[in-house]
């Protein structure tokens, strides 16, 4: 009766050998099918990343033939400078060391999209009639973007808006004390422009001590054809 009892313990081994070895092996399969999966996962991941890099000033989509891709984002506060970026381009920014407390102005020539000149204008401290002298020249067929930076708005007189205004803006003349703004007008442009963004200075509303939240704008501009 003793070879009884071996060969019911030889086949409890044999039976726990064998259930071990399969579960081991279901085990390991999940597990290369999970680390295939993500490796998977990463790769989409990191090919959707590089597609998005590769959008023009990082925007979300694509322009169109005959359009401009653009991206404007506001000041921080009187901390972190605005950016404009047109066509891949950064044309104003704290990296380019062109950009102050005011107002921040690319012009651009909306045909070819040739950077014409930048400027920036101290509206709490500043001269008015700097600014005068920057937009009046313009011509037609010329973009005008800008972005706000700390205080665009102590100095800026009932010309300046009026420019502002005729360049397509709706906000030009509502303007106060550290709002946020954005803008992308054109000289010649017959209706308001759909490129523009404006956030009250309120003490209420602000996400900074004493300033509202930074303002990004970003999409197409078309091309001037004629």
């Amino acid at each position: 009766m003793r070879w009884i009892g071996v060969v019911r313990i030889l086949v409890i081994l044999c039976t726990l050998l064998s259930t071990w070895y399969f579960a081991e092996k279901v085990f390991i399969s999940k597990m290369e099918i999970r680390s295939l999966r993500n490796l998977f996962e990463k790769d989409v991941k990191n090919k959707e990343s590089q597609k998005k890099m590769l959008k023009k000033c990082g925007n979300d989509k694509e322009c169109p033939p005959n359009y401009f891709a653009f991206k404007i984002i506001s000041g921080a506060a009187n901390v972190v400078g605005p950016s404009i970026c047109l066509e891949n381009t950064m044309l104003m920014s704290n990296v380019k060391n062109n950009v102050g407390a005011g107002l921040n102005i690319a012009l651009v020539n909306a045909s070819t999209i040739e950077l014409i000149k930048t400027g920036h204008f101290n509206m709490y401290s500043g001269d008015v009639n700097n600014l005068h002298e920057f937009l009046k020249p313009v011509k037609d067929g010329t973009l005008i973007l800008m972005a706000s930076f700390d205080d665009p708005a102590t100095k800026l007189d009932d010309k300046a808006r009026d420019l502002l205004t005729s360049y397509g803006s709706s906000y030009a003349k509502k303007l106060g004390f550290r709002d946020s703004w954005t803008f992308v007008g054109g000289k010649g442009l017959k209706n308001k422009s759909p490129f523009e963004q404006h956030l009250k200075n309120e003490k209420e509303t602000n996400k900074y001590d004493g300033w509202p939240e930074v303002l990004e704008i970003s999409g197409c501009i078309p091309k001037k054809m004629d």
